[in-house]
């Protein structure tokens, strides 16, 4: 145990000895709660102008690294809050995947509705020496990681370090972050649902279950088809990354191996598009030979020939409660993970 942190009227006290990093080390040094720290350095109406203040020349005589919002006066200064995308490890993620765009710009929307000013942050964490690059209160006033990829318990411990942050995905037993999803297990079992009442019964899964929303998915799949009394078939169960090219090739695959599907639930609409292309060019019709259902609602899947059935994400919807949680966090206040509910759009490519 080292010495107690000295406080701002001790006359031995050296500010720059101090220099704190975090929220939690300049309250400590202040004599009070961090949130109150975090709303004084915000300008919140919450914390008398006294108090305001004295943290505010505390921050500056100990040259605190995080970012103030400027005098006491400039109530008008807008919180940044930044987007990040997780990698995968081994693999690429790109920004430029429709999905990823359509919830960016989700995001964008609801800063503008809050006057927030959001930014893409060029650091895709993979590991938590990437995740550490981020633990900088000077980086911005709220993260926002699109994902979680493999970083889950990196994200917990992230929260001990008093960084405000929400994460867009699925939910996790031991979870102690703020997660905002879709439900992505009754996504799943809507899908297959609906290929089942069709009457498919070789209905192939596509997706990487690696990924957190895509097992998810999966067991939606698995529960779907076993309370119809059907078996989970483990040569129907097909790995594919959120590509097009990822489930071209594995239909591919399938169709060489002498798997003959019925019904394909894909674990995103790129993956779906991808083996729509597949089987067209091995003379397939879709849905007469192959029904198929998508993940997403990304708009081009409307466009597609057939038109995709898919199972929607409300976007403009995640992304309002994605900024309002992030923006209560950075208030002190305990917000709770949230799972938003999925719709089934039925176009052509199930043929009902």
């Amino acid at each position: 145990m080292g010495a107690p942190p000295k406080k701002d009227d001790d006359p031995l006290f050296d500010p720059a000895e101090a220099s704190p990093k975090r929220l939690q080390d300049l309250a400590e040094m202040a004599g009070v709660s961090i949130a109150t720290v975090s709303r004084a350095l915000r300008n919140s109406p919450l914390v008398s102008d006294r108090t305001k203040v004295k943290i505010r020349k505390l921050a500056r005589d100990s040259q605190y690294e995080g970012r103030t919002m400027g005098p006491v006066a400039n109530a008008s200064a807008s919180p940044l809050l930044s987007i990040v995308v997780p990698s995968p490890q081994g693999r690429d993620r790109r920004i430029s995947d429709p999905f990823l765009l359509e919830l960016i710009g989700g995001l964008a929307d609801a800063g503008q509705e809050k006057g927030c000013d959001i930014m893409l942050s060029h650091v895709m964490p993979s590991d938590s020496a990437m995740i550490a690059k981020l633990d900088l209160p000077s980086y911005s006033d709220g993260l926002i990681f699109l994902g979680q990829s493999t970083l889950h318990e990196h994200l917990n411990k992230l929260v001990q370090k008093s960084v405000p942050f929400v994460v867009w995905g699925a939910m996790q037993p031991d979870q102690q972050y703020c997660s905002v999803g879709s439900d992505n297990m009754q996504g799943g079992q809507r899908a297959t649902d609906h290929l089942i009442r069709l009457g498919r019964k070789r209905i192939v899964f596509l997706g990487n279950t690696d990924a957190p929303e895509a097992m998810l998915r999966y067991q939606g799949y698995v529960n779907a088809l076993e309370r119809s009394g059907n078996t989970v078939d483990s040569a129907l169960v097909r790995p594919a990354d959120f590509s097009f090219e990822s489930g071209a090739e594995a239909v591919e695959t399938l169709l060489e191996a002498g798997v003959r599907p019925d019904g394909i639930f894909a674990a995103s609409d790129l993956i779906a598009m991808g083996a729509i292309r597949a089987l067209t060019q091995r003379g397939l019709r879709i849905p007469d030979d192959v029904s198929i259902v998508g993940y997403d609602d990304i708009r081009m899947a409307s466009y597609t020939s057939p038109a995709l059935t898919t199972v929607r994400q409300d976007v403009n919807r995640a992304g309002r409660r994605l900024i309002g949680k992030l923006l209560r966090i950075r208030e002190g206040d305990q917000v709770r993970p949230e799972l938003l509910p999925t719709d089934l759009i039925v176009r052509e490519s199930c043929g009902a």
